[in-house]
């Protein structure tokens, strides 16, 4: 059932849901977030009730995804994984074999929801009714929008995008929507504007966490991520028409803003501490989304996934597994070989540390490797570093992937550098005046193809002693 209260329901059976009374929301929850994924297996998920200032019943839900368990519940594969083994491979396997079989379902629309329960409207609307954080201490103001979907149309295609960009509380009746160029919803209000329209949007603050990370990722231009969910689920995501818009809601949301941007109706929005660690952006003109209606259900939930500093972002666990995946299925489409593995490191956010490990079978594979994992969809849009590694290294094994730098790594011959690649004004390395672009280092860390039969051979013992040696260590008690 994707309502984010069964899954509510569900962690709590588990014991890994923890309520907190009377936090503030100015900093301290902002605090916790921080905190909480640095504790063993990623923390529990913290739902806040009484927030200062705030009764009882309007709650903040975070940390909710930052564990292979919560994953496993999400995506429902709990009996399918081995969920203490960290940097799971299953769940890329998982991820892949679905990316090759999934056929989108469509939206089913139904006629009430839980979320009809209270309709506000004119004067009733008040987005200071919800507990809505200060996260970080130098961010532009109060940001509503971190867990969210943002729903669009495309004027000209008829085609539905829900996209995850930050929203910022700018007044009682208004917000403002930061959206990188190229990116989906940003594509759709640049057409809105250019037809001389408004640009029309639902913005969805509360849902069960699959409805989100459907909504987080990298699709194909065109696709709506809501049938690729119910493609995932094997049942529609059901949906109701939203009465300002006309745009299909989740029907088991818990907190949705209805609204439209005019062209030049602008209010400047920022700073906000951004997934890379860094206030990278300046503040900048945005435009201004003035809310019609505000749909919520009773005792509504906030659903919060601030950016923090990685690893401890708490998307970045999900990102790995999903845009390793992604990554790995386009370099085989595009019809690279013998990828043997794929790991966006969750300590480069999933974006700026990419390691593909190959079985070389000809000159330039590995090049023609690092140059797609690179550019491909998936791995386009701020990237940094790509590593090829021959496929006796582990990808997401950083001390072998280090190992394979220090020792098969000449960086006259074995570096190459991409300019002019899709950055975001978020880049913290990329100064001011420059923001858009950044370049990229693909770094072939294989042995030289053209002589690597003669390297030279690695220190170790024989397989299939090692594999005795470990029989009988396990026989003596010994860990393993």
């Amino acid at each position: 059932m994707l309502d984010l209260r069964f899954f509510l329901e569900q962690l709590q059976s588990r014991k890994i849901l923890q309520v907190i009374e009377d936090a503030d929301w100015d900093e301290e929850i902002g605090a916790f977030s921080e905190l909480v994924p640095q504790m063993q297996n990623g923390g529990p998920a913290v739902l806040f009730d009484r927030i200062k200032g705030y009764p009882e019943g309007y709650r903040l839900l975070i940390n909710s995804m930052n564990s292979l368990e919560r994953l496993s519940l999400i995506f429902g594969l709990d009996e399918q994984v081995d969920v203490k083994v960290e940097n799971n491979t299953q769940f890329v396997d998982w991820f892949r074999k679905k990316l090759r079989t999934v056929q989108p379902i469509p939206l089913r629309k139904v006629a009430s929801a839980p979320l009809l329960e209270n309709v506000l409207l004119d004067g009733d609307i008040d987005l200071y009714k919800f507990p809505v954080p200060k996260w970080h201490p130098l961010d532009g103001g109060r940001y509503i929008g971190t867990g969210d979907m943002v729903i669009t149309r495309d004027p000209e295609e008829g085609w539905i995008n829900y996209g995850t960009y930050r929203v910022l509380v700018q007044d009682r009746r208004s917000v403002g929507c930061y959206i990188p160029r190229g990116k989906h919803g940003g594509i759709h209000r640049e057409k809105s504007f250019s037809r001389g329209e408004t640009w029309p949007v639902a913005i969805c603050l509360g849902q069960h966490p699959l409805l989100f990370l459907g909504s987080c990722m990298e699709y194909p231009y065109g696709l709506c991520e809501m049938e690729f969910v119910g493609g995932l689920t094997g049942k529609p995501v059901e949906v109701i028409e939203g009465p300002m818009t006309g745009l299909p809601i989740p029907a088991n949301a818990e907190i949705v803003l209805e609204g439209e941007a005019a062209f030049g109706d602008v209010k400047e929005e920022g700073p906000f501490g951004e997934w890379m660690g860094y206030y990278g952006s300046p503040v900048r003109a945005e435009p201004l989304i003035r809310i019609k209606s505000i749909l919520h259900r009773n005792n509504p939930i906030l659903l919060g996934c601030p950016p923090n500093r990685p690893p401890l972002d708490e998307q970045s666990l999900f990102r790995c597994l999903f845009r390793s995946a992604l990554i790995w299925d386009e370099m085989e489409k595009a019809g690279v070989p013998d990828v043997r593995g794929v790991w966006c490191h969750r300590e480069g956010g999933s974006r700026l540390f990419t390691v593909v490990a190959i079985k070389q079978r000809y000159p330039g594979h590995a090049r023609q490797a690092g140059l797609i994992a690179t550019e491909c969809h998936a791995g386009a849009f701020f990237g940094r570093f790509t590593i090829v590694v021959d496929d006796d290294i582990e990808p997401w094994d950083l001390s072998k992937v280090i190992w394979a730098l220090g020792t098969r790594v000449d960086p006259e011959q074995d570096v190459e550098i991409l300019r002019r690649t899709w950055s975001t004004p978020s880049d913290p390395i990329i100064p001011r005046n420059k923001k858009g672009f950044n370049s990229r280092m693909i770094i072939d860390a294989c042995r030289p193809y053209e002589w690597k039969e003669e390297f030279a051979p690695v220190v170790t013992a024989r397989p299939e002693m090692l594999q005795a040696v470990k029989n009988k260590m396990q026989k003596l008690g010994l860990f393993i």
